[in-house]
């Protein structure tokens, strides 16, 4: 993956300078993190990720909990959104079920999560991304895929360096760290960014691809997960290098359209490109709870505050949606949705929230659920939304205290303001 010889291009990610001589130490700063590949400045693909993010930011802006071991989650029936890399040392992953974390790590503080917080810092670093190249392709709110080729001249250095600097800039601007991985397929640069976290860079270039991936499991494939990796030990595989040596005829013939991606992949063969996402389909909320509810009472508040998040996003967005679609998951794990068109778009909560009471008053039976949402689909342009209503006489006025209450959210924070539907209640959340 990475070489260390004198005459292996290489530089140092704290202070940058090339090294020319053999060492594994900076000749300039004495630092132990140098980077150096035989293909460093010829790659310009790259999958940045942000370390353990949620955590990090929390981390960042309460240094009483830099050493102790942080999960983001909550509630004896949530999982784990994202554990520090303190709590990781005993076992703590991301999807794990909250009361199994506390086992393993009883003494770890939880936090809920706080989405508006992490999306801020994640648009903070993805305006950074795009400072270095046009072609930034997010996968999620805290990890995309750049194309940097063609940017040198720009940026008067390589790729490998811009994202150095990029990377130092991160944790010097915003105080979270990032890993890099760079290659020259997407593939191959999401495997590399995991192999050194956190604050890691690490190359994996084409001469080295196949060797590099001979001896790895099968599930370092994207789509192979415990089911079909079980499929694959049933069969005898289980590393990448026995895919290496098989037809793809063969594979697609016991695996279909898996089959040919097992084949390209397990040789380093990716040739998707990075491109900019289409735009999002829909926008959403939803909240699993401690204990399951059946009564309409207790959802109709729950309702209304999921319903004013989808708004907000809406609104700081800048789209609309004509379509409310409720989604419930009943104490048996079973999935239920439901969906109504409104004449016009909305960005309202006031109308997200009324639409949705209509379609859970006819599913609120005596079932017990365990979690609830509230989004809208069928996005497009604001200029359409929310027309005078000139049936509902009433509407005009709750849309005017609707943007007063979003003004004063906006200047004092979210908590400033609620409704009476929320106001003083409880959340079984």
């Amino acid at each position: 993956m990475t070489a260390n010889s004198a005459k292996t291009p290489g530089f140092c990610r704290d202070c940058l300078a090339e090294q020319k001589a053999e060492g594994r130490r900076c000749a300039a700063c004495g630092s132990p993190r140098l980077v150096r590949h035989d293909e460093l400045y010829g790659l310009t693909l790259a999958h940045i990720d942000c370390d353990a993010f949620y955590a990090s930011v929390e981390k960042r802006d309460n240094p009483e909990l830099a050493d102790k071991p942080v999960i983001i989650g909550g509630g004896k029936r949530g999982v784990v959104s994202t554990a520090c890399y303190v709590a990781r040392i005993y076992g703590v992953r991301s999807a794990m079920p909250m009361f199994k974390a506390l086992e393993a790590c009883p003494q770890a503080v939880v936090i809920p999560p706080d989405m508006e917080k992490y999306v801020k810092v994640g648009r903070e670093v993805r305006a950074m991304m795009q400072e270095l190249t046009p072609l930034v392709q997010p996968l999620s709110i805290d990890e995309a895929f750049l194309e940097l080729g063609g940017t040198e001249r720009l940026h008067n250095d390589p790729p490998a360096r811009t994202l150095a600097k990029f990377a130092r800039r991160v944790e010097k601007e915003i105080g979270i760290t990032v890993s890099i991985g760079l290659s020259y397929c997407k593939f191959l640069a999401k495997v590399a960014s995991d192999l050194q976290k956190p604050r890691g860079f690490s190359v994996i270039g084409r001469e080295e691809a196949v060797s590099f991936l001979a001896p790895r499991p099968v599930t370092t494939i994207w789509g192979v997960g415990k089911a079909f990796a079980a499929t694959l030990e049933a069969d005898g595989i289980r590393t990448i290098g026995q895919l290496q040596t098989m037809d793809e005829t063969d594979l697609m013939r016991r695996y279909g359209t898996m089959g040919q991606r097992l084949s390209r992949l397990s040789r380093g063969i990716d040739d998707r490109d990075v491109h900019l996402n289409d735009p999002a389909k829909s926008v959403s909320a939803e909240t699993t709870f401690f204990d399951d509810i059946s009564r309409y009472e207790e959802l109709v508040p729950v309702l209304r505050n999921l319903s004013e998040k989808v708004a907000w996003r809406l609104k700081k967005s800048d789209i609309a949606g004509q379509t409310v679609v409720l989604k419930m998951k009943t104490a048996d794990f079973k999935s239920r949705t439901r969906n109504r068109k409104l004449e016009d778009p909305t960005q309202l909560a006031d109308r997200i929230f009324r639409t949705g009471i209509e379609l859970l008053r006819k599913e609120t039976d005596g079932t017990k659920f365990r979690l609830i949402g509230i989004g809208v689909t069928d996005l497009c342009d604001p200029t359409r939304a929310d027309p005078p209503d000139l049936i509902d006489v009433q509407s005009g006025r709750r849309a005017a205290a609707e943007a007063a209450m979003d003004k004063l959210r906006d200047k004092f924070g979210k908590g400033t303001v609620e409704t009476g539907y929320t106001f003083g209640t409880k959340r079984n959340q």
